[in-house]
């Protein structure tokens, strides 16, 4: 459905699943990733600092939504 088109796209994707150490967090929410460190990741690994910047916070607003989706189904 959504699936990258570019090897930059690819990149990204597999930089957002790394990420699960870097979630900031509220009680009871998930507000995002800590993006300083994402791109401080993508570039350690050689990524297009360019395509981090563009895509990963389309990335994030997905996951963010997802994660709080599934734990306000847990609680209610």
């Amino acid at each position: 459905m959504n699936q990258p088109l570019t090897i930059e796209g690819w990149q990204v994707w597999d930089l957002g699943g790394r990420l699960g150490g870097q979630l900031r967090v509220l009680p009871g929410a998930v507000i995002g990733w800590d993006l300083t460190a994402a791109l401080a990741l993508a570039n350690a690994l050689g990524m297009s600092p360019v395509a981090a910047a563009e895509l990963l916070p389309v990335i994030e607003a997905a996951m963010v939504a997802k994660l709080n989706e599934q734990m306000e189904r847990h609680d209610g």
